[in-house]
């Protein structure tokens, strides 16, 4: 699948259940999304207003489903840390390992660049071999762990964060 299989777009409200049923996927077969038990749909409503007036977008098929999204949001209420911001991105399993994530991240990090955010931070379990490298690929450089911080399906693990610097401070 190249490319041209999917398009970008802003992520909606409305792309609630779709992504719902992305995340709950990670929730369910893996250590990439943190929930011990599937979210609800307020759960998930929930999560796509925090992105607020965030860079977020949705990546869909030829026929409009949804096959993935990302969305960056205020890493702290401070205006002193306004120029910091979280990233979240989930991928459908069949669209993972395609470029769907180079994508969706170099389109995040030019919108933030233009609304002035110096920094992403991203926050992955240690158990996500595939998220660590994929941060590690483009740019992202480890600067924190919490040890032992999650329990997920008997298993304890690590919290690794990451930091990617896109613009100098005072740009």
């Amino acid at each position: 699948m190249t490319r041209e299989a999917w398009r970008l777009r802003r992520l909606e409200r409305s792309d609630g259940d779709a992504a719902h049923d992305i995340l709950n996927y990670y929730v369910e077969h893996s250590f990439a999304a943190y929930a011990q038990q599937p979210l609800t749909a307020d759960d998930m409503d929930r999560l796509l207003v925090s992105y607020q007036d965030s860079p977020a977008l949705a990546a869909v098929d030829e026929a409009d489903c949804l096959v993935g999204f990302a969305f960056l949001q205020p890493y702290s209420p401070f205006d002193t840390l306004a120029g910091t911001m979280l990233i979240t991105y989930f991928i459908a399993p069949a669209f993972t390992g395609k470029g769907l994530g180079s994508q969706l991240l170099a389109q995040l990090e030019t919108q933030a660049r233009s609304r002035g955010i110096v920094r992403i931070l991203a926050h992955i379990s240690s158990e996500n071999e595939g998220s660590l490298s994929f941060h590690r690929r483009h740019g992202f450089v480890e600067c924190g762990c919490f040890h032992d911080i999650r329990y997920k399906n008997g298993i304890s693990f690590d919290v690794v964060w990451f930091e990617k610097p896109l613009l100098s401070p005072g740009s």
